[in-house]
């Protein structure tokens, strides 16, 4: 989106050559259930595995997210929708970055696990 006060700068390092310098594609894991499901220890346990495979990864829970990039925010419908789409972002910014993400979050609102 332009905007008058923001331009977009293209880089010219790409999400393609960071691919490449990591031997491998980035890609989003999208892991979602009720609390206490094991979405978190999921995540992390397949962080654990990729890495043992040389592959760049980082997990973005929900637990710890709420303790930085959304502490501002409550659990009201509106916010657990700001928080997903905060989520959605980052994702999307990391996978520029040529990592492996895997989220683990509750997904309350099925049109939000379509964000990334």
């Amino acid at each position: 989106m332009e905007t008058p006060n923001f331009i977009y700068h293209n880089a010219t390092v790409t999400r393609e050559r960071r691919e490449l310098l990591n031997n491998h594609k980035s890609t989003l894991i999208w892991f979602t259930g009720l609390s206490g499901s094991g979405k978190s220890t999921l995540a992390h346990s397949t962080e654990e595995e990729l890495h043992k495979l040389d592959c760049r990864t980082f997990v973005l829970d929900g637990d710890n997210v709420r303790h930085g990039l959304s502490l501002n925010l409550t659990f009201s419908d509106d916010d657990q929708k700001e928080n997903i789409g905060r989520i959605g972002e980052v994702a999307k910014l990391m996978m520029e970055a040529g990592v492996i993400t895997m989220t683990a979050f509750i997904s309350l609102f099925k049109k939000d696990c379509n964000h990334a």
